[in-house]
């Protein structure tokens, strides 16, 4: 295996919703078995997400999702919510990196190496390779949030704050699954 093998990227999906856990993904692709079609997982259809994610499970070396949960969100705040959610992610990859990449411009704390890169789900095919699983693990719990609370319309809108999900909040109250730090929640709960 060579250093190269060795390189995880990393992302998370969900840090400005109201509602849900921000989820985070790490990806150690293969070389020898690219992916055609890895890109920033907001410029992807639903469609072309869940394909490639079919594909990064089955070429990737390795790869894990994790999650920090709301109640971790409302006392860490989001920032350090996503920083664990991607520590968390890197620490469940069956393989240990030598370096990660990590989209954005902060960097978890582990203990092997770490480089942030701004707008590295654009350019770098690990990282977008996590961006994928990361917004496909997101959009399905939120899927599942739907269910359970139903009229918020999580499915809809995986818990950004759109005008349909503000209004249903105001008529239907705060759920346990609402990220109560966030200003519109906080403000609702407070009124």
């Amino acid at each position: 295996m060579t250093d190269q093998l060795l390189i995880a990227g990393v992302d998370e999906a969900g840090r400005g919703p109201l509602a849900g856990p921000v989820m985070a993904a790490a990806v150690i692709l293969d070389p020898a078995r690219p992916i055609a079609g890895l890109a920033d997982s907001k410029k992807l259809s639903e469609r072309q997400r869940d394909a490639l994610e079919s594909e990064i499970k089955k070429k990737a070396v390795a790869w894990a999702v994790a999650w920090a949960e709301v109640e971790e969100i409302d006392i860490l705040n989001i920032l350090w919510a996503s920083m664990l959610a991607m520590q968390r992610a890197v620490l469940a990859l069956h393989t240990a990196p030598m370096l990660v990449l990590v989209d954005g411009d902060r960097c978890p704390d582990l203990s092997c190496r770490t480089e942030a890169v701004i707008r590295g789900d654009e350019t770098v095919a690990a990282i977008s390779a996590a961006s994928i699983l990361a917004k496909v693990a997101r959009d399905r719990e939120l899927i599942i949030l739907d269910s359970h609370y139903p009229g918020y319309g999580f499915a809809r809108h995986k818990g950004y704050p759109t005008k349909d999900h503000v209004a249903a909040l105001e008529l239907l109250g705060v759920t346990p699954v609402h990220r109560r730090s966030f200003r519109p929640v906080r403000r609702l709960l407070e009124s």
